[in-house]
This record gives structure tokens, C-alpha cells and sequence, in this order.
């Protein structure tokens, strides 16, 4: 399997080199150089298979030959081994044809634990076998950074770096990054928005000879294998629910596009998918682009659903570079447009084409508190604000009839409720309880520099602490 460019510039690279690549090195992202198709059979055989055996046929042809068989098996077996729930991403139904997907059940209790435990075991194998150290460098809304140094603490052959906007997670998502004091992570609390993060983080890819000194590596939704273990749950609640005899849809919290993206990849891999809701909370850019065509940041503003205040979100130009029939030269002039004029528009041949396969969706901070409550009233279940905002974007487009009565639509409950205690408390009177493993994470001692939004200020504090660096300095 090989991965190309967005930009068209970069060289094409296999699965192993792209997992530890991220950024192609021409600033674009990288997708698959063709998509690998499950027939029907193969679908429904996904049906009441264990997590990690359906993952295994889902996912084995986009690793090419970089692992033996037995290799990935045990990878995949550890990474969902550490999930509290049996059956790892279960289906839970909330209405006549609604059903929640829980992705909550990993160790940091968020959905980026699906592929980041995953993520973190494909890395190390590859980097005890080649003997190389690598910098992860990544920026987080708040689940990615928590969940990154849950999977890479303590790694001989890694330090992390992790970006988050000071003041703008929950006190939770901060402590579970910030409590854990392994010498190779490193916690920066940058003075600006997730954007600035993200921002600083390609700016840092994109200076290619401070990326290849340091050795960095991603570990954002830019990097392609997070995306493509996001898009094994398609699958396999598609096919608990029918498929590939009947079609599904999917309604999903969306920030930075890359889980609505990877709803994306599993429609290429052949789940049939009839509609994909794009869900943002008032950072609503994605809503705003579908409408109009035109994609254009406005400010970021603050609100209980802070992993999606998010307006300039990466894995879009994924989607670009299909809807330009993977045309690398107008994805760069778009993105060079972007880069000077702040925006670009999207002709009508690709508006209509976006339009085919996804619907968008806005809920304001009063919808999305009224859903939490709204759903603990009739279910007795609690969710996070952020699950709130697919269910209420699920809602709305069931009843506009963009999503037919006797469509299975599934909303993505992406984060546990108690990562969230003030919002659902707020809700419904009820405040909930973090599980037993975290009950002193409030007592625990902290860890974390405090910076201000300037790239040269970040890179000379990474590059004097990772070891990639000085392991380079001494060769």
C-alpha cells in the first residue's frame, strides 16, 4: 500500500514511513494511493466479531507488509485490551432507529484512545526495529494531548511534546495530561487558541531541517493512521446494524474533520453510508463552508464543548483533495490562497460533490445543554457536551427529513460525561463521577510550562529537551 500527497509534491511512501512521517514533507496530508474495497461478504462477517479480530481485517491492507500477521494481532490486541468495556465501542439505542456509538471506554475515557493506543504500539514496533528516536510534537482541543501521553508515557524511544490552549480544556482533559510526570513528556500551555497550536505544530513540520534534526513526528488526525483506526467503529457498527443490506448514517461531534473524515474512509473501504453529519458546536466553519461554499475562519469562541472550538480544521483538505479529483496543484493554489487571503471558495463542481455525501449541522451552547438533558430524561444516560452536539445535529436533520425514518443513524459519543462535570451538571442536576482509577487526579502534583504563542520561542524549548536532537548534536 502506497500513500500520496495532498499537494502532489512529496515523494509516494509506504504505511511505515508515512506512520512516522505525518506531514508529507510538501505540507499536504497524506491518503492512499487507491482504496482497498471489503466486499458484502466481508462486511457481515464483521458482525459479532471481537473488536480487535474485525479491526484486524478492516485495517490489514492499508499496513501493507509492514507487519507480519501475528505482529498486528498483538498490537491490536493490546491497544483495545486496555478498554473498560467488553466490546470495546458498544452500540446503545436512544431511539426508535437512534443509537449512541460509546468510544469513551479507553484509558483516558475519549474516543482518540481507539487509535492512539494503537498508534503508539505500531510506532514503537517500528522504532525497535529500525533503532531510531523520534520527537512527537502534537497540538490538542484537549482529548488528543491526554490521550497521547497515556499511550506514549514512558516510551524509551519517544518524547512528547504536546501543545494545548491555556485556559480553554476542561480541568480534567488538563490534569490527565498534565499529571503524568514521565521524563519524556512534556506538557506546553500555549498563551491562544487550539488554532495557534495547530498553527505552531505546522509550522515546526514544514521547517524541514528542524524536522529532520529533531526527528518529529505527528500525532494529530494529520497523521493518516490515526484516521484510518478511527474508521474501523464505522464499520463495525454498520454492520452490528445491518450492512451491508441496509445503508447506515452517522452524526458526529466535528472539530478538526478528522473522525467525520474517517466516516469518509470507511465509505471508501465500501460500508455503505448514506449520509455523514458534519456536527460543530458555534465554531461552525464546516456548517458555513457546506452552505456556501466558501471557507473562511472567523474568531474562535470558548464553549462547553471546548475539543471542537476549533475553526481551521486540517483533515478538510483530505476532502478537498477528493472533491479536485486528487488534483495536487489546486489543492496547493487553495491552500496558498488560504495561506495569504485567509480563505478560498470552492467551485460548484465540488460544492455539489461535498454536498452528495455529507450533511452539516449547527447546535448552539442552549440546544446542546437542552439535548444533555433532554436524553438523560428519556433515557436516564448521561453524555458530554460534545456527544450532545451529534445527537442534537441528529435530531434536526431526522426531523427535516434529510435522514429518512427507516435510516439506522448512529451519533458518536466521543468523550465520557465526567470529563465535562460543570456542563452536565448544569443540565441535569447531576454531577458526574470520574471512574475509581482517577479518583485522586485532582491530588496529583502537575507538570507544565506555561508559553507564549510564538513558534521560535516553542522550537528552541523543544529542541532543548528532546534527545533526538542531542543524539543528532552528538553524531
Amino acid at each position: 500500500m502506497d500513500y500520496v500527497s495532498t499537494r502532489g509534491q512529496a515523494a509516494q511512501l509506504g504505511f511505515e514511513d508515512v506512520l512516522l512521517a505525518g506531514l508529507a514533507r510538501d505540507g499536504g496530508l497524506f491518503v492512499p494511493a487507491s482504496w482497498p474495497r471489503l466486499s458484502g461478504e466481508d462486511l457481515a462477517a464483521l458482525a459479532g466479531l471481537p473488536y480487535p479480530q474485525a479491526a484486524f481485517r478492516v485495517l490489514r491492507p492499508f499496513v501493507g507488509d509492514a507487519f507480519s500477521d501475528g505482529e498486528f494481532t498483538a498490537m491490536l490486541e493490546g491497544a483495545y485490551g486496555s478498554f473498560a468495556h467488553p466490546a470495546t465501542v458498544p452500540l446503545v439505542q436512544v431511539g426508535a432507529n437512534d443509537f449512541l456509538l460509546e468510544l469513551f471506554h479507553g484509558p483516558t475515557l475519549a474516543f482518540k484512545d481507539v487509535a492512539m493506543q494503537l498508534l503508539s504500539r505500531m510506532m514503537d514496533h517500528v522504532l525497535a526495529r529500525s533503532g531510531k528516536r523520534i520527537t512527537i510534537v502534537g497540538a490538542t482541543s484537549g482529548d488528543t494531548g491526554a490521550s497521547a501521553v497515556e499511550a506514549f508515557k514512558g516510551r524509551e524511544a519517544v518524547d512528547v511534546f504536546i501543545l494545548h490552549p491555556e485556559g480553554r480544556v476542561s480541568e480534567v482533559q488538563r490534569r490527565q495530561m498534565t499529571t503524568v510526570i514521565d521524563d519524556n513528556v512534556h506538557n506546553i500551555a500555549i498563551q491562544g487558541t487550539f488554532d495557534d497550536c495547530q498553527a505552531i505544530v505546522k509550522a515546526l513540520f514544514n521547517d524541514l531541517d528542524y524536522r529532520d534534526r529533531l526527528a518529529l513526528a505527528g500525532i494529530n488526525s494529520i497523521n493518516w493512521a490515526r484516521v484510518m483506526a478511527q474508521s474501523v467503529y464505522y464499520a463495525t457498527a454498520a454492520a452490528t446494524l445491518g450492512a451491508p443490506r441496509r445503508r447506515v448514517a452517522f452524526s458526529v461531534p466535528t472539530g478538526n474533520f478528522g473522525d467525520v473524515y474517517a466516516g469518509r474512509v470507511a465509505a471508501h473501504s465500501g460500508v455503505p453510508i448514506d449520509k455523514l453529519i458534519v456536527a460543530t458546536n458555534i465554531n461552525d466553519i464546516l456548517v458555513r463552508t457546506l452552505d456556501s461554499g466558501v471557507y473562511q475562519p472567523r474568531g474562535v469562541h470558548a464553549t462547553q464543548s471546548p475539543s471542537m472550538d476549533i475553526q481551521v480544521a486540517s483533515n478538510f483538505e483530505r476532502l478537498l483533495f477528493e472533491l479536485a479529483g486528487r488534483d495536487g496543484a489546486r489543492i496547493r493554489d487553495l491552500m496558498d490562497g488560504f495561506a495569504g487571503k485567509g480563505s478560498f471558495a470552492l467551485d460548484a463542481a465540488m460544492l455539489a460533490a461535498a454536498r452528495q455525501g455529507f450533511l452539516a449541522c449547527r447546535a448552539d451552547e442552549a440546544e446542546t445543554t437542552a439535548t444533555i438533558r433532554d436524553v438523560h430524561k428519556r433515557t436516564g444516560l448521561t453524555i458530554d457536551p460534545h456527544s450532545a452536539v451529534g445527537l442534537t445535529a441528529a435530531a434536526k436533520m431526522r426531523a427535516s427529513g434529510a435522514i429518512d425514518a427507516a435510516t439506522p443513524l448512529i451519533s458518536l459519543a466521543t468523550a465520557h460525561p465526567a470529563k465535562f462535570p460543570d456542563a452536565v451538571e448544569k443540565a441535569t442536576g447531576i454531577r458526574p463521577r470520574l471512574p475509581e482509577r482517577f479518583a485522586d487526579l485532582f491530588e496529583r502534583a502537575e507538570k507544565v510550562d506555561v508559553l507564549a504563542n510564538d513558534t521560535a520561542l516553542v522550537a528552541a524549548f523543544i529542541e532543548k529537551r528532546a534527545r533526538a536532537a542531542r543524539n543528532r548534536a552528538a553524531e
